[in-house]
């Protein structure tokens, strides 16, 4: 998604006439507020992009020896923990969801764990409420990667409400973005001093640096991006869901796909949309995966691979296939279809019918209502 040239080009303007680039400028402070409508009351920090976001929590949120986090993600998650130092160690996720398990979180902790890095998966929230009461208990910091979370609520609650801090990403594929960038949102004041300080060197005035930091700043340029988009958020999400209910309707009784679960305007990111192929379709995902490239279909395998079976993660213990069982099966089942406001229904329908075409047979034009 992009804006109309012509209002990114007023937001231009005025940075020009500003001649402030960077380091929290006006289109920096704007923006900050303004996210605080999608991401809840706590207090925001911006960056250059979501993975300095939460290499910078994890070191504002002093996290050392082992955090228990999820193979079932992107390679920003364990490598954040990793470039810190800290033993990644995976725990297996839940079935539905496909987040983090909480039992088998509890199960991984030792005398060397100090956090939980959780990972809000397609926008589905973990259970946010079980894994407060493990952290309280073993008193451990959460930490959540919320990079596909915009917008998501539960229990009425902004997602990032929960935890000690959640990242969201704003990159270029993203439901909102900002071309490069990202956020993290606590609810504690000094954290987000910390974070501050941090994505700055650690320069605390023209004299005094207190900490080893990084640059992490966003800067106007990508700030302007934000502002005008973030207005374009609902009838983008609209649109997505008006997307899903066609991959839905149609795909629902197909043998062997499960469809994801049922969306809320006003609860769901809609940042992805998901299916699940096993054996029952008579075809893998991986077939029906290249099969789809042939009709220009470009879905994505996403996760897949795990992220335990890269290279720098493999040999751990904990990579294991049996411990990591139903991460396994659902990072060998899962696809996502394509799911941009711009594709449009009737597109929607056509990808329906090429998928039902790979998995029941019979000819591409011929619509079978679900």
């Amino acid at each position: 998604m992009l804006p109309e040239l012509a209002v990114f080009t007023k937001h231009l303007e005025a940075i020009w006439q500003s001649a402030v680039l960077s380091n929290g400028g006006p289109q920096h402070v704007e923006l900050e507020k303004r996210l605080h409508a999608h991401l809840g009351d706590g207090h925001i920090a911006l960056f250059n992009n979501g993975t300095n976001a939460l290499m910078t929590a994890v070191k504002a949120l002093d996290l050392s020896g082992e955090v228990i986090t999820t193979p079932f993600t992107f390679a920003a998650t364990p490598h954040v923990l990793a470039w810190h130092g800290i033993r990644p160690v995976f725990a297996d996720i839940e079935e539905h969801s496909m987040t983090l398990d909480p039992a088998r979180i509890e199960t991984a902790i030792t005398e060397r764990t100090t956090g939980i890095l959780a990972v809000h998966v397609y926008g589905n929230p973990c259970d946010v409420e079980a894994i407060e009461r493990i952290a309280r208990k073993h008193h451990l910091k959460v930490l959540y990667d919320g990079a596909h979370a915009f917008g998501t609520r539960v229990n009425g609650r902004a997602i990032a409400s929960y935890g000690d801090a959640t990242m969201f990403s704003f990159h270029a594929t993203k439901l909102f973005h900002t071309a490069e960038g990202g956020a993290v949102v606590t609810n504690d004041g000094d954290v987000k001093r910390r974070m501050e300080l941090l994505k700055n060197f650690g320069i605390a005035d023209e004299l005094t640096v207190k900490a080893v930091g990084i640059n992490s700043k966003m800067n106007e340029i990508q700030a302007a991006m934000g502002l005008c988009l973030v207005d374009a958020v609902a009838a983008e999400k609209a649109k997505r869901l008006d997307l899903a209910h066609v991959y839905q309707d149609h795909l629902g009784n197909l043998p062997g796909v499960t469809v994801s679960r049922s969306l809320d305007l006003n609860v769901d990111s809609l940042q992805y949309y998901c299916l699940r192929i096993d054996r029952a379709a008579g075809v893998s995902r991986d077939e029906v995966y290249d099969r789809l490239k042939h009709y220009n279909v470009f879905a994505r395998r996403y996760f897949y691979p795990l992220c335990s079976q890269y290279e720098p993660y493999r040999h751990f213990p904990d990579s294991g296939v049996d411990n990591l069982p139903v991460a396994n099966r659902v990072g060998d089942q899962v696809l996502c279809l394509p799911f941009y406001g711009e594709l449009g229904t009737a597109d929607a329908e056509r990808i329906c019918q090429i998928l039902r075409h790979i998995v029941l047979g019979g000819a591409v034009g011929a619509m079978h209502a679900a």
